[in-house]
């Protein structure tokens, strides 16, 4: 089996495992359980390995880098919004 194949199916598991939180964050409007720090810590991590990937030409590392951003900044778009909607 290609090396690259197996990459992108391990990036597509990996990264749909954040799909859950964000629907869930988003249908019940509320972050209060979400870390911001770990969301902060993770984002950085991520953007990191899209460098990375970016730099040894992995398109795996860089599909899977670079929606896993996507959705950390959801996440954190989410918990600004949802924590101002909470304090009120």
């Amino acid at each position: 089996m290609n090396l690259e194949l197996i990459g992108l199916i391990a990036a597509g598991f990996t990264t749909g495992s954040f799909l859950p939180q964000v629907y869930q964050t988003f249908k019940i409007q509320s972050t209060e359980s979400l870390s911001t720090t770990m969301l902060i810590i993770y984002l950085i991590g991520a953007l990191l390995w899209l460098i990375y990937g970016y730099i040894t030409n992995s398109i795996a590392i860089i599909i899977s880098s670079g929606l896993t951003s996507l959705l950390q900044l959801v996440l954190l778009y989410g918990k600004i919004r949802f924590t101002k909607k909470e304090k009120f």
